[in-house]
């Protein structure tokens, strides 16, 4: 039976607000698609990074604070596991807050590199977002947005110039989050007629990110 390699090297990383009411055993359960990836058998055993240097996973109750610093060996699949424990993350997020993941080639990286070979590598890197409503992750993905484009527009203009793009992303995240009042709206049941469960975040006028007007 052939041994199976992870082709990639994972690093996760990020820094998520929680809820003061956060427990540890909450924060080990939200945590699980990664613990779990990585062969532990709790949150204390799957929270120690691949390399030493790295914090790995820190769970600070006094903050309130989830950091994250921490690689895994794996591949393509690990991919659904971010999924999920962006999902079980919403629910103990205060705030809107990035997590980066990047994948970087180890199969690329043990051969050198070598420019003469026909192919190449295949790392990757993706941001996503956690918050306790789609306004809270929104807004995170606004500010980042706009931190991006004027950092690269400031080479070029005086920042005094750029209000106007600054306006112009706004104006595109307000029809972002109009659209999604309006299709959850249109999903509502009529009044007197409550489901028993949630249907999960929806925001209101009170949520909305304080940048969209």
């Amino acid at each position: 039976m052939a041994h199976y390699e992870p082709p990639f090297e994972i690093h996760v990383h990020g820094e998520i607000s929680l809820h003061p009411e956060v427990k540890q055993q909450d924060v080990q359960e939200a945590l699980k698609p990664l613990w779990q990836y990585a062969g532990a058998k709790s949150l204390q055993d799957g929270s120690i990074s691949s390399y030493d240097e790295e914090p790995g996973i820190q769970y600070d109750a006094r903050q309130n604070l989830l950091r994250i610093c921490w690689t895994v060996r794996g591949g393509e699949d690990f991919r659904q596991n971010i999924d999920e424990m962006c999902m079980n993350l919403n629910e103990l997020a205060s705030t809107g807050a990035p997590i980066e993941v990047t994948f970087y080639d180890a199969e690329y990286d043990e051969e050198g590199g070598d420019a003469d070979r026909e192919e190449e590598s295949r790392d990757d890197f993706m941001v996503v977002f956690v918050g306790p409503t789609p306004a809270a992750i929104m807004q995170v993905q606004r500010d980042l947005l706009v931190r991006d484009v004027t950092n690269m527009m400031e080479r070029h203009f005086d920042p005094a110039e750029l209000g106007g793009v600054v306006h112009e992303i706004d104006k595109l995240f307000t029809q972002r989050f109009d659209a999604l009042v309006q299709s959850l709206e249109l999903g509502k049941p009529p009044k007197g007629n409550t489901p028993g469960g949630s249907s999960g975040h929806r925001p209101s006028g009170r949520n909305k990110p304080r940048h969209l007007h």
